[in-house]
C-alpha cells in the first residue's frame, strides 16, 4: 500500500467530509417528506439559477399555481386545492431543491480553500471528482423523475423515483467510504474470509432491500396490504398465484392492477426476513471468534439499527390505512440510510481499506 493512501488529513478536511455526509442524509430525508406530502410536482420547471428564488408576491404565486393547475396531478387529484395548500407543497419541493444548491456551495468553496492550502492531495481529489460527477447525475435524474409526473400520470414514476433514490444513496455511500479512508487511512481488516464475505453479503442484501423499499414507496404498496405478519389474511396474495397476472403490462402499468403492489411488498418483506437472519448469523459467528476477535462496536450498532429499522417498517406498514403516515414513513427512510451507514462501517472495519 502506497504512502499516499496512508496520508493523514487535517481535522478541517475530515469535518468538511462529515458535513457533506450530513447534508446528503438530510437531502434524502427532505426528499422523503416531499414525496410523502405529494409535493414533488409542485414546481413544474427546472431552473438552476432563477429557480433559487421563490415567488415573492401574489402575482408570482398566481403564476406558479397556474403552472401547477396544468399538471395531471392537479386535474386528477387536487382540483379543490387552495393557494394556501399549494404554498405548503411548493415549500417542500423548493426546500428540497434549495438544499441541493446549498450542498454545492458547501462542497465547492471549502474545497477551493483546501486546495489552495495544499490540504487535499491528488488521491482525495480524484475521489472527490467522482463525488461531484455522482451529484450531477443525481440532480439530473431528479428532473427526469419529476418530468415523468407532468405528463399523463398524476405522480412520478415509481421506477424513476427509485433510480433517483438509488443514485442519491450511491453518492452517500461513496462519500461515506471516502470519509472512512480519510479518517482511518490504511485500515487493516480481520483475518477471516468467512466474516469478510458475510459483511459484504449484508451490504449487498441491504442495497437490494433499499431498492425494493424505494419501489414499494413509489407504488404506495403499503396502502394495499397494511397488515403484518400476513398480507390481508394471506401469506402469499392470491393475485400472485394467477399465471395470467404475470405479464409485461402489469409490471409497466403497475398502478392499474393489484399485481405489482402485492409482488413488491412480498419481496420487500421476504428480503427483510433474509436480512434479519443474515445479520443474526453474522453477529453470532463474529462474537464466537476466539483468536483475532473482530471489533464489537460495529456489531452492536448493526444489530441495534436492524431492530430499530425492522420495527419502524412494521409500524409504518400497519398505519398505512388510507394514507402513508408521513412521520413514520420519513423515519423509516432515515432508518434505511442509517442502517446502510452502519453496514458500510462494518465492512470497512472487517474488510479494511483495500486499494
Amino acid at each position: 500500500m502506497g504512502t499516499q493512501q496512508k496520508k493523514q488529513y487535517a481535522t478541517a478536511v475530515k469535518v468538511w467530509l462529515g458535513v457533506g455526509l450530513f447534508m446528503i442524509f438530510m437531502q434524502v430525508v427532505i426528499g422523503g417528506v416531499t414525496r410523502l406530502t405529494g409535493s414533488g410536482l409542485s414546481i413544474t420547471k427546472w431552473e438552476i439559477v432563477t429557480g433559487s428564488i421563490p415567488p415573492l408576491n401574489a402575482h408570482a404565486w398566481d403564476e406558479a399555481f397556474a403552472l401547477y393547475r396544468a399538471t395531471p396531478q392537479y386535474e386528477k387529484i387536487n382540483q379543490d386545492m387552495t393557494i394556501g395548500e399549494f404554498k405548503f407543497i411548493y415549500f417542500w419541493e423548493y426546500f428540497h431543491r434549495l438544499w441541493a444548491r446549498l450542498m454545492g456551495f458547501v462542497f465547492i468553496i471549502p474545497l477551493g480553500i483546501f486546495l489552495a492550502r495544499g490540504m487535499v492531495d491528488k488521491v482525495l481529489l480524484r475521489r472527490l471528482g467522482v463525488v461531484f460527477l455522482l451529484a450531477a447525475l443525481v440532480a439530473s435524474f431528479g428532473w427526469v423523475m419529476v418530468a415523468s409526473g407532468l405528463v399523463n400520470r398524476p405522480w412520478v414514476n415509481a421506477y424513476k423515483l427509485t433510480m433517483h433514490l438509488s443514485l442519491a444513496l450511491l453518492l452517500y455511500s461513496y462519500l461515506l467510504w471516502v470519509t472512512f479512508r480519510a479518517v482511518q487511512p490504511g485500515k487493516q481488516g480481520i483475518n477471516n474470509i468467512l466474516l469478510k464475505r458475510g459483511a459484504l453479503a449484508i451490504a449487498l442484501v441491504a442495497a437490494v432491500q433499499i431498492i425494493l423499499g424505494g419501489i414499494m414507496s413509489g407504488m404506495k404498496a403499503g396502502l394495499f396490504f397494511p397488515t403484518w405478519p400476513d398480507m390481508n389474511g394471506e401469506w402469499v396474495p392470491s393475485v400472485l398465484l394467477k399465471a395470467s397476472n404475470w405479464n409485461v403490462d402489469n409490471f409497466v402499468e403497475y398502478d392499474a392492477h393489484l399485481f405489482m403492489p402485492a409482488l413488491i411488498q412480498l419481496l420487500h418483506r421476504s428480503m427483510a426476513y433474509l436480512l434479519v437472519a443474515l445479520v443474526l448469523w453474522f453477529f453470532y459467528k463474529s462474537t464466537r471468534q476466539k483468536a483475532a476477535r473482530p471489533p464489537r462496536l460495529p456489531l452492536y450498532l448493526l444489530v441495534s439499527m436492524l431492530i430499530i429499522q425492522a420495527l419502524l417498517g412494521i409500524f409504518t406498514l400497519i398505519n398505512c390505512v388510507g394514507a402513508v403516515p408521513v412521520g413514520l414513513g420519513v423515519m423509516h427512510q432515515a432508518g434505511a440510510i442509517l442502517f446502510l451507514s452502519v453496514t458500510l462501517y462494518v465492512n470497512y472495519q472487517f474488510i479494511g481499506d483495500r486499494n
